[in-house]
C-alpha cells in the first residue's frame, strides 16, 4: 500500500460523559479523522490548539501514542474544548454544553500553511474563520474535505474551494438525497453523505452509488462518521473506485462501532 501524506486541521474536544457514567474521552471530527488515518498507515499531521491544561497535554501524548505528528498543535491561553454529554436510559446520547475553547478562534499561521500545503490531502474538521483555509489550500491546487455538518453558523457552511465534501442526513432517505444533490449544486465535485443505520451514498454529477452498514456488536457509536470519513480519504485519494471508497469508509466505521470513542483509548473518571 502506498503512503500519502494527510493532515486533519481544526476541533478537538474531551467528551464528558455526566454520571451516572461520569468518565471522558478525547475525540472532535479532525483529532478523530488524523488518528484514523495514522492507524491506516499513512503519515498523518494535525493542526489545532489545545489549552496549557491537563486536557490539552492529554490530547497531545494520545494522538502522538497513536503515530499523529503533533508538531503544529499549538498551545493557546485558555481551556482545552470541551462537550458535556448526558446518557439517556435509551442509550442515546445529549449533548447538554459545548465550550469550543481554544479552538475558537484558532487558525493556521502563514509557516503552518505552508506546511499544509506539501499534503496529498487536508481534512477541515470544525472551524470558525469563515472558510479561509480551505479557500487558501484549494487556491493552491491542494486537495481538500471538509464535515460540513460539523459548523453549525452559517458564516462557516460554505463549501467553496472544497475536493469533497461530507456531510451526515440520519435515516431520512429524501433528506440524504437532497443533502447530496444540494452539494453538488454547489459546485463540489465529489459528495459524500452519511444515513446513520441505512449506510452512505456519493456523488460526482454523473453517478451516485449508495452502501449499507456492516453489521457488527455496537458498543459505542460515537465518531463512526470521522472513521468513515478516514476510511473514504485513504481509498480516494489511493484512486479506488468510488464503490470501494465507500466499502472503506464503511468497514472503518464498523470497526469503529466496536469500542468506546472514536479510537481505542482508555477512558478517564470526571
Amino acid at each position: 500500500m502506498k503512503t500519502f501524506r494527510f493532515a486533519a486541521a481544526g476541533d478537538n474536544c474531551i467528551d464528558r460523559f455526566q454520571p451516572p457514567l461520569s468518565q471522558s474521552l478525547v475525540g472532535g471530527n479532525a483529532v478523530n479523522v488524523a488518528v484514523q488515518l495514522a492507524r491506516l498507515g499513512h503519515v498523518s499531521y494535525y493542526f489545532g490548539a489545545v489549552g496549557p491544561d491537563p486536557a490539552g497535554w492529554r490530547m497531545r501524548h494520545l494522538l502522538a501514542d497513536n503515530g499523529v505528528d503533533v508538531t503544529h498543535m499549538r498551545e493557546r491561553f485558555g481551556v482545552t474544548a470541551y462537550t458535556e454529554i448526558d446518557v439517556l436510559p435509551s442509550g442515546d446520547r445529549v449533548f447538554t454544553f459545548e465550550d469550543f475553547g481554544v479552538c475558537a478562534g484558532y487558525e493556521p499561521d502563514a509557516d503552518e500553511i505552508a506546511v499544509l500545503k506539501t499534503m496529498d490531502h487536508v481534512h477541515i474538521g470544525w472551524m470558525d474563520d469563515g472558510g479561509v483555509l480551505r479557500r487558501t489550500l484549494a487556491d493552491a491546487g491542494i486537495s481538500v474535505s471538509q464535515d460540513v455538518s460539523v459548523n453549525a453558523d452559517p458564516v462557516n457552511l460554505g463549501t467553496e474551494g472544497l475536493t469533497i465534501a461530507f456531510a451526515s442526513a440520519g435515516d431520512d432517505d429524501a433528506m440524504a438525497e437532497g443533502l447530496l444533490r444540494r452539494l453538488l449544486e454547489c459546485g463540489v465535485p465529489l459528495a459524500v453523505v452519511t444515513r446513520g443505520s441505512k449506510g452512505a451514498m456519493v456523488g460526482d454529477g454523473r453517478q451516485t452509488v449508495s452502501i449499507g452498514i456492516r453489521p457488527v456488536e455496537v458498543v459505542d457509536t460515537t465518531g463512526a462518521g470521522d472513521s468513515f470519513i478516514a476510511g473514504f480519504l485513504a481509498a480516494r485519494i489511493a484512486g479506488l473506485p468510488l464503490p470501494d471508497c465507500l466499502a472503506a469508509g464503511r468497514d472503518r466505521a464498523a470497526l469503529t462501532c466496536m469500542h468506546v470513542g472514536g479510537f481505542p483509548q482508555l477512558l478517564q473518571s470526571l
